[in-house]
């Protein structure tokens, strides 16, 4: 609940740092857990509610913002349940989409903390604000716009292939109910997103 604080008060490297290190670091400790050790179905059924819940949250917490860094803490909170997604399968594919979605985080992340600075230089903080910056940063405007539909999950863009693989590392190893959430949540996330472009 402190990310949405924390993305809006921190200068922008530190909340670049801060939303692409730990969970990078996260992501290699537990698929190293998860290819040494077998954990057994206990803790995959609490991996699996602790992906949804982030699911959910980030989709119900995000339609409320109003400012620009905001729903990047929420979209942040989301791509974890993601995240676990693909490390709690326990299979090659959860390990294989765990790897795919986190570089796609990643660049993406970078992609959005590099062109937030622009913004705020353009005195841009609501979301509001966004409306006129296709006419005084057209450049900086597509950029932002792209970054975000990726984010949202938009075909043919990054962020799409890498949900796609986790929900089907999620249907593979045979969470079925983890998968159709997971759709629905970044469908929610999709509106959500979609707003900032």
């Amino acid at each position: 609940m402190w990310a949405p604080d924390i993305y809006e008060g921190s200068p922008t490297p530190v909340t670049a740092f801060l939303s692409i290190a730990p969970k990078i670091s996260i992501s290699a400790n537990m698929s190293r857990v998860s290819i040494v050790a077998s954990y057994g179905g206990t803790l995959q059924q609490i991996f699996f509610f602790c992906s949804i819940a982030s699911m959910i949250l980030e989709a119900l917490a995000s339609m409320a913002q109003t400012k620009v860094k905001r729903p990047l803490a929420h979209s942040s909170i989301g791509h974890v349940g993601y995240i676990r997604t693909g490390f709690s399968c326990g299979t090659i594919e959860g390990i294989q989409s765990l790897l795919i979605g986190i570089f796609i985080y990643a660049s993406m992340m970078i992609d959005a903390f590099a062109i937030v600075p622009a913004l705020r230089q353009t005195r841009v903080k609501y979301i509001a604000d966004l409306g006129a910056l296709a006419k005084t940063n057209p450049i900086s405007a597509m950029t932002f716009s792209i970054t975000m539909f990726s984010y949202a999950g938009i075909p043919p863009l990054a962020g799409f292939c890498s949900k796609f693989y986790f929900f089907f590392a999620a249907l593979g190893c045979g969470a079925y109910f983890l998968a159709p959430v997971g759709v629905v949540t970044s469908v929610i996330g999709r509106w959500a997103a979609g707003r900032l472009p």
